[in-house]
Order: C-alpha cells, then sequence, then structure tokens
C-alpha cells in the first residue's frame, strides 16, 4: 500500500490510516480504510482527460458511462449530474471522440470508484473540419469534382452493388423503397464498417470488390446519417481517390440533407438520404406503367387525328370538279388541241406556198442568168484543149482544135483562122 504522509510542518490526521502503523495484530476497519482513501483522493483536483465514450447510459436525469483510452483498452468510469449535462453538447454518445474535465470520487460505503465530469466537448473537430476543407480545395483543383466526369447512372440497374454496415437501417431503407418502386430489383452487397478505423479500408475493398464485377451496373456507398465526427471517413483523401478511379458509377447516400462529406462531391450521384438513393436508382413502376399507357393514348390519339385529317382532305380533293368530272378538262384541252392543230396546218401551208413561189422565182432567174439558156438561144463556146475559153479569134489560129458547146451537147472543130469582116465566130472544122 502507499504510504500517505503528510507535508512538511502539518499535523497528522488521527483517523486516516498510515502503513507504518499497520500492523497484523492490529488491522484497521475497511470504513478507515475508505475513509482513508477518499481523504487521498479527495486532494486531487480537476483533471482534462482525453478518450472514446463506450458506454452513456441516462438514469434519472443522469449519465453513467465509461470513457476509453485512444490507444490502449485502459477505461475510466464517469458520471455527469443532471446540472451538468444541460450545458453540454446535445449530441454527445458512444462512440465520440471527447475531452472532459473530472473530479476523482471514491464512494466509502460501496468502495467504488469514479471521476465526475465538470464539462466535456468532442475534440480535434475544428482541426479535423479545417483539414477537410483544405483537402477539397485541392481535389477541387485537381477536378475531381468536376460535373463533367461524372458517369450516367442507368436507367434501370439489372444489379445493384450496396456497400453499407451490416444490419443497418440503411440497408433496410434502400431494399424496402427501391422494391417497392422495382419489385424485380436485385442487390449484391458487401457489409463494411461505415464509422472508426475500420471504415476507411473496409469500403475500399468493398467497392474494389463491385467495381471489379461485371454484373454490377452502379454501387451505392449508404449510411443512416451521423454526426460530422462519425463522417469523417467519408471525406478520407484514399476513399475519395478511389471513388473517383472506379468504372462504375457510384452514388454516394450518406447521411442527410445537411450532411456533405467528399464523398458526395467526387460520386457520380448524390443522394441526400438512403431513402433518397433508392427513389433515384430504380424508376417507379406504377410511374412507368402509366406513363406507357399515356404515350399510348396520346400516339393513338394523334394517329386518328392524322387519319382523319388525311380522309378529310383526300374527300376535298376528290370533290374538286377537276377530279370529280375529269373528262370536262379533256374535252376543254381537246378543243384548244384541235384549234392549235389547225392553225400550225394553216400557216405551215402558207409558208409552204410562199417557199415555192420563191424557189419558182429563184429557178426563172436562175435560168435566165444561166449561160445554158444563152447556148439554147443558138450561142456557143469554145475551148482550147486546156480548157481556155476562146473570147479573141487570134486565141484559135488556123489548125487550132477546139470544142464547141451549143444548147444541147458539145463536138470538136479545128480553127481556119480568122474570117475577116465577119462578127461571128470563124468557120471551125467538124471532127466526128
Amino acid at each position: 500500500m502507499t504510504e500517505f504522509r503528510t507535508q512538511p510542518g502539518e499535523p497528522a490526521e488521527p483517523d486516516l490510516v498510515h502503513p507504518r502503523d499497520s500492523k497484523p495484530d492490529a488491522p484497521t476497519s475497511v470504513s478507515r480504510l475508505n475513509d482513508t482513501i477518499r481523504g487521498f483522493v479527495e486532494k486531487w483536483g480537476f483533471v482534462w482527460v482525453e478518450g472514446e465514450i463506450t458506454s452513456w447510459n441516462l438514469r434519472s436525469g443522469n449519465v453513467f458511462g465509461r470513457l476509453k483510452d485512444l490507444d490502449t483498452d485502459a477505461h475510466i468510469a464517469f458520471r455527469i449530474w443532471s446540472k451538468t449535462l444541460q450545458r453540454l453538447p446535445r449530441d454527445l454518445k458512444v462512440g465520440d471522440r471527447v475531452v472532459a474535465c473530472v473530479k476523482a470520487d471514491y464512494f466509502v460505503r460501496q468502495g467504488d470508484f469514479t471521476f465526475t465530469v465538470s464539462a466535456m466537448r468532442h475534440v480535434g473537430l475544428g482541426d479535423q473540419l479545417e483539414k477537410l476543407e483544405r483537402l477539397r480545395a485541392q481535389l477541387r483543383a485537381e477536378g475531381l469534382f468536376d460535373p463533367a466526369r461524372r458517369k450516367p447512372i442507368p436507367f434501370l440497374p439489372h444489379l445493384i452493388g450496396l456497400i453499407t454496415g451490416e444490419r443497418s437501417d440503411a440497408e433496410k431503407d434502400i431494399h424496402r423503397n427501391a422494391e417497392l418502386r422495382w419489385p424485380q430489383v436485385r442487390f449484391r452487397t458487401v457489409y463494411a464498417a461505415v464509422q472508426g478505423d475500420r471504415c476507411v479500408p473496409e469500403t475500399i475493398a468493398a467497392l474494389q470488390r463491385l467495381d471489379a464485377d461485371p454484373e454490377v451496373d452502379v454501387i451505392v456507398i449508404a449510411r443512416g446519417g451521423g454526426d460530422p465526427q462519425q463522417l469523417l471517413g467519408f471525406s478520407d483523401e484514399r476513399l475519395v481517390r478511389a471513388v473517383a478511379a472506379a468504372s462504375t458509377p457510384v452514388v454516394s447516400a450518406i447521411g442527410h440533407e445537411n450532411d456533405r462529406p467528399l464523398l458526395d462531391e467526387v460520386a457520380d450521384l448524390r443522394a441526400s438520404t438512403p431513402t433518397d438513393a433508392a427513389k433515384r436508382l430504380v424508376p417507379d413502376v406504377a410511374e412507368q406503367r402509366a406513363l406507357v399507357r399515356e404515350l399510348r393514348w396520346r400516339l393513338t390519339n394523334r394517329l386518328t387525328q392524322r387519319v382523319a385529317h388525311d380522309i378529310a382532305q383526300l374527300e376535298q380533293l376528290r370533290s374538286r370538279p377537276s377530279l370529280r368530272t375529269p373528262e370536262t378538262m379533256l374535252q376543254g384541252r381537246e378543243h384548244e388541241l384541235f384549234v392549235l392543230v389547225s392553225r400550225g396546218r394553216e400557216v405551215l401551208q402558207r409558208t409552204m406556198d410562199a417557199g415555192g413561189r420563191r424557189v419558182d422565182e429563184l429557178r426563172a432567174s436562175l435560168r435566165a442568168l444561166s449561160p445554158g439558156a444563152t447556148l439554147a438561144r443558138g450561142y456557143a463556146i469554145a475551148q482550147l484543149e486546156g480548157g481556155e475559153i476562146v473570147r479573141d479569134a487570134e486565141q484559135a489560129p488556123d489548125g487550132a482544135e477546139v470544142v464547141v458547146t451549143v444548147g444541147r451537147g458539145s463536138f470538136a472543130a479545128v480553127s481556119r483562122g480568122e474570117v475577116a469582116g465577119r462578127e461571128a465566130p470563124g468557120p471551125v472544122e467538124h471532127r466526128a
């Protein structure tokens, strides 16, 4: 047993047990030992301690719980009186990492040792949120939050991969709402821790497993909300980059409407709750049937209107005179054709008559100018052997052979020379 000593100059407390005074033949009582321990404990002041809440029981307005060391399995028991509890954050619960101001208490009657909490708050949340914002800015600068890189969600997935906590309300909500909307929906679920140290590695492993499955069309990461401390795992850089690298579309269904972990920013679709994810993943079969009925009605109505319009147009065309009595149009055209043919024949006849007269005139002029007409009146043309026409008597001296052309034929002759005193051509000798 530890020796209890008084400070120098202080009188010894006669009611306290000191180890040097303890003897087997004169043992002390349990109550005196407890009084000694209480007296020693009461000398301690308030101490700030950090740990994780592992137990939180509310009884008669007071809280009785346990606090665990962050690195070991060491625990302490604590109590919070109702008046103190009213000053503490209302969201304290099991699993929270806190820093608490405690004072040791020892209950003499039961021999129990506990700590009374006078203040308690979440630890490190401000620093963590600051780091989170720096990481958000870094990932945004890298383009991981760019809407253009988001993959489209299939209209009706054949198989939905689900990552959530085992036997969680999130899993039940997604299954119930998805099956109400589309009873044939299929899920492939991989369980993972949704908070604590195992959250990030288990979620990444489940994501990689489902992403490698060719049957999975879309992956949902779901959790039923929580305080910012519990959702920090879904803002871990490793998980965010794993989701960005996935080839399968990923839906984030973490928390509630006001919860915004980084997973929401990088996911291909952000659902405000697991229920909202189920509603956005699969269509409502009743709505789709109603839509099909409406489209059928609209198609039938449109087709009926179009056929009725075309029939009316056809009847209107058939009622026109040109189609009702088409022979009238032909008769009018027949008369026009007769007039045009008659006029054409008349014009052609006049043109041919004028052309005949013109040909006769030209023929007469040609005959009048033709040498044949002159020859027919008794004239003749004398040509030398080379074809030269004799125009002068000197060209045909005595003995020159010439060809004489008359109105009807030609004959050969021999010149006897120029005949004096006559204008007519000189005598020629005929050659048979």
